[in-house]
């Protein structure tokens, strides 16, 4: 009969109970969690702050660059339409100016009486056609000669003319807007140079005899007798 050491059951650890079908894990304790550790949920949040702040910055840099291509398109537009209506004004003037001497030889053969019959009915329609495409005629006898639209072909002298004065038009001058395609070509006349010297010396006398007449009112006129 063997005896049992005594003290023996009490030198083992004592197992705590566990539960009918449970694993040998679920009899550990659980550690506690450590302190200052951030929780899982507050990591997630911080990432997706930071991936909405580069989705932000991305989509300024996008907005940035289409406003800008769109600036840029609209300049272009402009751009284009700017020359278009230059090149157009361009060939219109080009067409007009060399129209010019035929209408030169309509206005000479209507100063002749020479147009009449079917050649005034075609040079009607050129001139109304010419004028549709902004054509417009300038240039009249008696204004004053303005050397940024006027040419002058001829020169002379007039004792009725207080400025230099387009006295004849040789030719007329022709404008597109405010184009001027081409000048109006003119005989000039200028105030005669010594005109105005003797009108001014006659406007003297005229005062000095009126102030010595003044003077002999004052005195009772000239003794008689």
């Amino acid at each position: 009969m063997t005896e049992e050491t005594p003290g023996f059951d009490e030198q083992q650890p004592k197992q705590p109970d566990v539960p009918s079908g449970a694993t040998p894990d679920d009899a550990e304790p659980k550690a506690a969690p450590q302190e200052g550790a951030a929780p899982a949920g507050d990591a997630g949040d911080v990432a997706l702050v930071a991936q909405l702040d580069q989705a932000r910055t991305a989509l300024g840099e996008r907005t940035a660059d289409l406003q800008r291509l769109q600036a840029e398109y609209q300049n272009y537009r402009r751009r284009v339409e700017r020359d278009r209506v230059a090149v157009k004004e361009i060939a219109i003037a080009n067409l007009l100016t060399e129209l010019l001497p035929v209408l030169d030889d309509i206005g000479r053969a209507r100063e002749h009486g020479e147009l009449v019959g079917g050649f005034k009915s075609v040079a009607e329609s050129l001139e109304t056609v010419a004028a549709k495409m902004g054509l417009m005629q300038f240039g009249k006898e008696g204004e004053p000669f303005d050397p940024t639209i006027h040419e002058a072909l001829m020169h002379s002298y007039a004792p009725d003319v207080t400025e230099t004065t387009c006295v004849a038009i040789l030719q007329p001058g022709y404008r597109i807007g405010e184009r001027t395609i081409r000048p109006a070509r003119v005989a000039v006349a200028e105030p005669q140079p010594g005109a105005q010297t003797v009108k001014e010396e006659g406007s003297d006398d005229g005062a000095g005899a009126k102030d010595a007449a003044g003077d002999d009112k004052e005195n009772g006129g000239p003794d008689e007798g």
